[in-house]
């Protein structure tokens, strides 16, 4: 026993030493930055600029018809006037009627860059109009902050990009090399008409961006535990996307004779089923890269388990199964979307329709996901279908190239002490289209939001403060400094 003792203590220290030696070697990624001097913004002026464009309606609706193109036209015309530098120096083309593609030529057409963001919204929830503590198309400024729908997702972007390019033309800059500004009108239902048409005339002509920045991430704080500076998350990829229907078909009748099992409670066991069998979790490469950049910069404790993710991996994956944000972040989501099914409460229905999206984890697929379906339903009565626009998780993008430093460089020029890491978009977004063109694709836009915000982005509420604004500004006029100056 004493033999056992000494062998089982000798064995600890063994692990004790090999956990400690890895938490030392676990050194930081955060690239170092000089200090640069405050980018002048003018908060007013800006602020206002995005508040009037809110007020604009370019809201995306799944049926093109409904979409008012007038909108679409207005917010082109307002652009023109707002930033009439931008529309003098810079060629600018309309893309699919609705979408713009504006040519920053520089010295050089070598290695030009892409910066994106979209011009739509997504409606304002019927029945929600009267929640708004300012009108959702008011474009309020109010409490320092821009209020209404846009101002996060993403008109702040658009506006942004263009306020940073009009103070720099008119300082005189010129841009080294060629940089292109891609603002596509349908993102909210795909981007298949505008993005897509936008990436297809760019590989047409030969484009080959260095690098693409689209919107995806952004600056958190108080989110992650153990971590007591902000945290930029730079999306490196996105997750798929895919709506899987089920649907039941059965006799229909009066509702004093019925069957053990109606269409609706058919359908309500299948969708139970594939809600209590959600797909396999997995801590993949990408959110380990995110825990290399993140652990670092965290508490001893925290840095240890992240360093050694060999022996505490189970432990990391129950704790972030328990947050629906870090559960998202490694696993292909399932979230049921729409039910439908009935007439009247005395009427069997002879139909049952319900409606299941899911947000691929790249390893798995629309066809995977799909079989999921089929396999966790089990029932030949419900028919599964995947609706159209399914698309599969994007490729990941490298962390070691140059570009993705140099908007590490950038972030934290502009907000010093944030900690910059790699993750997985877990919506989609219009960088997807673009993949033919870049390796390196990244999903980032420069304002802060904290865990109460994230519910306003395409919910009630939604609003940016006029001090982030003016720093969101600053970051891109940095940007393009960095990269073309």
């Amino acid at each position: 026993m004493k033999k056992l003792a000494v062998s089982a203590a000798a064995g600890l220290v063994v692990l004790a030493s090999l956990l400690l030696v890895r938490t030392l070697r676990f050194a930081s990624k955060q690239v170092p930055v000089e200090p640069i001097l405050p980018i002048p913004v003018d908060r007013a002026s800006a602020a206002v600029h995005l508040a009037r464009a809110i007020q604009f309606r370019t809201v995306s609706q799944q049926d093109p018809a409904q979409v008012d193109a007038g909108q679409f036209a207005e917010l082109h015309r307002y652009l023109e006037q707002t930033f009439p530098t931008v529309h003098r120096a810079l060629s600018k083309e309309v893309i699919a009627d609705r979408s713009l593609l504006f040519t920053w030529h520089g010295r050089s057409p070598q290695h030009p860059v892409l910066l994106m963001a979209h011009l739509d919204v997504v409606p304002v929830e019927e029945g929600t109009a009267g929640s708004w503590t300012y009108p959702a198309f008011g474009g309020t400024i109010a409490d320092g902050y821009v209020w209404g729908r846009g101002a996060l997702d993403d008109k702040a972007s658009v506006l942004g990009v263009l306020e940073a390019a009009e103070t720099l033309l008119r300082t005189g800059f010129e841009p080294s090399r060629t940089v292109y500004f891609a603002f596509g009108h349908d993102e909210e239902v795909g981007g298949h008409t505008g993005a897509a048409a936008i990436a297809a005339l760019l590989g047409k002509r030969g484009v080959a961006p260095e690098f693409v920045l689209d919107e995806g991430g952004s600056i958190t704080e108080g989110i992650v535990p153990n971590l007591p500076v902000p945290m930029a998350m730079v999306g490196v990829g996105e997750k798929g996307y895919a709506s899987v229907e089920l649907t039941v078909e059965a006799k229909g009748g009066h509702s004093s004779m019925p069957p053990p099992h109606t269409a609706v409670g058919i359908l309500s066991a299948a969708i139970e089923r594939l809600e209590a069998n959600p797909v396999p979790a997995n801590v993949d490469a990408t959110l380990r890269q995110t825990f290399e950049y993140l652990g670092p910069e965290m508490a001893f404790p925290a840095r240890l388990v992240l360093a050694n993710l060999w022996l505490f991996g189970p432990l990391v994956e129950r704790r972030l199964a328990a947050t629906p944000a870090m559960n998202a972040a490694m696993r292909t989501t399932t979230a049921v979307t729409m039910c439908e099914g009935g007439v009247k409460e005395n009427v069997l229905p002879s139909r049952a329709r319900g409606v299941v999206n899911f947000r691929i984890l790249p390893g798995d697929t629309v066809a995977t996901v799909e079989e999921h379906v089929r396999q966790t339903v089990a029932d030949p009565r419900v028919q599964v279908r995947t609706l159209e626009w399914a698309s599969d998780p994007s490729a990941i993008s490298p962390v070691e190239a140059a570009s993705f430093r140099l908007v590490q460089r950038t972030i934290r020029q502009v907000f010093p002490g944030t900690v910059v890491a790699p993750s997985l978009v877990l919506g989609a977004t219009d960088a997807r289209h673009y993949q033919a063109l870049s390796e390196n694709i990244y999903r980032f836009v420069p304002f802060r939001l904290t865990a109460e915000d994230l519910h306003r982005i395409h919910g009630t509420d939604e609003r940016i403060s006029v001090e982030d604004y003016a720093q969101l500004v600053a970051f891109y006029i940095q940007l393009l400094r960095n990269v073309a100056g």
